[in-house]
């Protein structure tokens, strides 16, 4: 019986990765070959000589939002940490909010409106209304969130997000995207190489480990995601010609495999709307050929989707390999290449 502990393995915090590599595309690229232990060591710009022309690569264009906002209780001034989760309506919220906070508190956000939570959610998460939108404070009040993990980046919140975002509203990024630079992209048009694009907005659940026992039973977390007519028209045309679609990212895979399990026959349809899609190893992958993945948390279930596509076995024995190399773990860390 698979087991959750079956994904766990050690990783000592000299490898999690507190600053990026610069420039973005300078970053460690561990080459692997699917269902084998045939390992090999590059540099993402050399992503390049990996892929042919006519093969899709396939981007999350979300962008993160500054969803970490700080406040005061009114009355007594008890300071509170805000973190947007989920959109409801123009005005409210799901949010995480830290300390003991019943429905009918204040809270007065700093540089920003008035907010009232309206109804209190399972752990430290509350529903909060706020007197006008959020959205008109991002920019004098709100902060770009790194994940837990990353304690001393001090340097340009740009760097959390990819060169090609476009949407926003993710609470986190779509970190296997931070390594592709302007001048890589070109590189690879130039080539003959094919971009299309997905939105899947990120939520914070994706940092948090399985802790059932039986993975099977985990809840997954859902996130909205969307595959429009002409991202669908090119997987398909890809599909047609032989050639291969790219993934960048878990978000991108999750995205795609939500849609081909949507979708009618053999053709990928458009998608939009929540997925909750968990794979687990045993999945059969229906578009995905190949993906860019960076090296995921232990026990989580980006790293059991990477497991899924390549071998649990070969996955956990490449990151021992990562180690001895001096990979760099996490959001800014380094990447792979599963093909």
């Amino acid at each position: 019986m698979m087991k959750t502990e079956d994904f766990n393995y050690e990783l000592p915090a000299r490898f999690i990765a507190q600053q990026p590599a610069e420039p973005r595309d300078h970053s460690k690229l561990m080459l692997m070959k699917r269902g084998t232990t045939h390992i090999a060591h590059r540099y993402f710009y050399e992503l390049i000589d990996c892929l042919s022309p006519g093969d899709l690569i396939v981007v999350n264009q979300t962008r993160v939002i500054p969803a970490r906002f700080y406040g005061s209780k009114i009355p007594g001034g008890g300071k509170v940490e805000i973190l947007l989760l989920n959109k409801k309506t123009d005005e409210t919220w799901e949010c995480l909010i830290g300390g003991k906070n019943q429905q009918g508190t204040k809270i007065q956000v700093q540089e920003g409106p008035l907010a009232q939570v309206v109804d209190v959610l399972p752990g430290s998460r509350r529903l909060l209304r706020f007197a006008e939108p959020i959205e008109c404070f991002y920019r004098q009040a709100g902060h770009v969130p790194l994940p837990p993990y990353i304690h001393a980046y001090q340097g340009d919140p740009e760097r959390y997000q990819t060169v090609y975002n476009h949407v926003p509203g993710s609470a986190a990024a779509p970190t296997a995207g931070l390594h592709f630079t302007e001048g890589l992209m070109a590189g690879l048009k130039q080539k003959g190489l094919n971009f299309a694009e997905i939105t899947l907005h990120v939520g914070l659940d994706t940092f948090a480990p399985v802790t059932e026992s039986d993975p099977h039973t985990h809840q997954i977390h859902t996130e909205w995601c969307e595959l429009n007519a002409q991202t669908a028209a090119l997987i398909n045309e890809t599909k047609a010609n032989g050639k291969r679609v790219i993934a960048i990212g878990t978000t991108t895979v999750r995205t795609l495999e939500t849609a081909a399990q949507a979708s009618e026959g053999n053709l990928v349809q458009p998608f939009a709307g929540n997925t909750g899609l968990f794979i687990l190893p045993g999945y059969s992958f229906k578009i995905v050929d190949a993906m860019v993945t960076n090296f995921h948390l232990p026990k989580s279930t980006l790293l059991m989707l990477v497991s899924a596509f390549t071998g649990k076995q070969q996955i956990l024995q490449a990151y021992e390999t990562a180690k001895a190399n001096d990979y760099r773990f996490f959001s800014f860390g380094d990447a792979m290449f599963l093909y």
